[in-house]
């Protein structure tokens, strides 16, 4: 029986666990349904039962799991306090102590945007930095992220530090599910994005986003609206001003932090290089107090790996082989 370490990636549609040696490098990872309607119960079992069988048939034995999790998160407990985008919001659910009873290792819980955040840091840009800051957005059904300052994740006396998806843009904008208004998710996560596509499109204002997608609003998606960025300037706009957003986002970060780099992670950072340019600009021209050209921003190198990768480096923390 070889040691291992498990990473959990917890989503509103699907569970990815990865195993790693001790060391963090991974071994392999495997996807399977949420089925988050069936209540937290299910799915912390279906979790469970996932680790025992991979365990099992892999001759491994876990030493300790980390788990990303969608929402607030009482990280000392690992108690969930509130998971607005599954069934029941899981309030006071204790996903620590529950999957323990499966793995008998210790469990420790995150935000699932800290923990994409420390796969960043540990396994991805931040390893060519030495005592790394940076920011890192999650773009994508919604807007969140992270903070590491000089090498260690910033989570927060409720492990909430970094909702950088949550800042004001926008005075008295579109409302937010947090309750606020105008927030960066507002204007640009996917849907908020793909609801502009949608309005060119029946506007007459995207012929070739129309003509692909024959005119069906339900198939709008940024993926699709890239697919026709050369050719419909309506939809160019449409993603450079949420690029712009964004950047004006990262901006703020970069003048509270100066941080060594912004990572982008999620379906929204596939924009690519009209992002990544834009936001690099943004943060050129709107930070003033000190040269900001030396802050880097690129696109995440772990990809949808970084949550479960995340998770990982949590249970490295969990058994002393790295700080966060």
């Amino acid at each position: 029986m070889k040691d291992v370490l498990a990473g959990v990636d917890l989503g509103g549609t699907t569970i990815t666990v990865a195993f790693s040696d001790m060391d963090g490098h991974l071994l392999f990872d495997e996807c399977v349904a949420t089925e988050a309607h069936n209540g937290p119960d299910n799915v912390i079992q279906r979790i469970g039962k996932l680790l025992q069988e991979l365990a099992l048939s892999k001759s491994s034995n876990i030493k300790a799991v980390g788990v990303g999790a969608p929402g607030l998160i009482d990280v000392e407990s690992g108690v969930t306090k509130f998971l607005p985008n599954l069934p029941g919001q899981w309030r006071d659910v204790p996903l620590a102590a529950k999957l323990t009873e499966f793995v008998r290792c210790p469990v420790k819980v995150v935000n699932d945007a800290r923990a994409a955040t420390l796969g960043e840091l540990k396994f991805g840009h931040g390893k060519v930095f030495s005592n790394a800051t940076l920011a890192f957005f999650t773009l994508g059904t919604g807007v969140g992220g992270g903070v590491a300052v000089d090498g260690k994740l910033r989570l927060g006396p409720l492990g909430a530090a970094g909702e950088l998806g949550h800042q004001t843009i926008v005075q008295n904008g579109l409302k937010c599910g947090c309750g606020n208004r105008g927030c960066l998710e507002t204007l640009a996560s996917g849907p908020a994005i793909a609801a502009e596509g949608i309005r060119l499109m029946k506007s007459g204002l995207a012929p070739n986003l129309y003509e692909k997608l024959g005119g069906n609003a339900d198939r709008v998606s940024v993926a699709e609206m890239m697919a026709v960025y050369e050719n419909d300037t309506a939809i160019q706009d449409a993603i450079l001003a949420a690029a712009n957003y964004i950047g004006i986002a990262a901006a703020n970060v970069v003048a509270i932090l100066h941080p060594d780099l912004i990572v982008f992670g999620g379906g929204v950072a596939e924009i690519g290089k009209p992002l990544i340019d834009t936001v690099s600009q943004v943060i050129v021209d709107r930070v003033g107090m000190f040269p900001a050209d030396n802050v880097q921003v690129k696109k995440s190198m772990l990809g949808v790996k970084a949550g479960a990768m995340g998770a990982i480096g949590l249970a490295m923390n969990t058994i002393g082989h790295v700080t966060i």
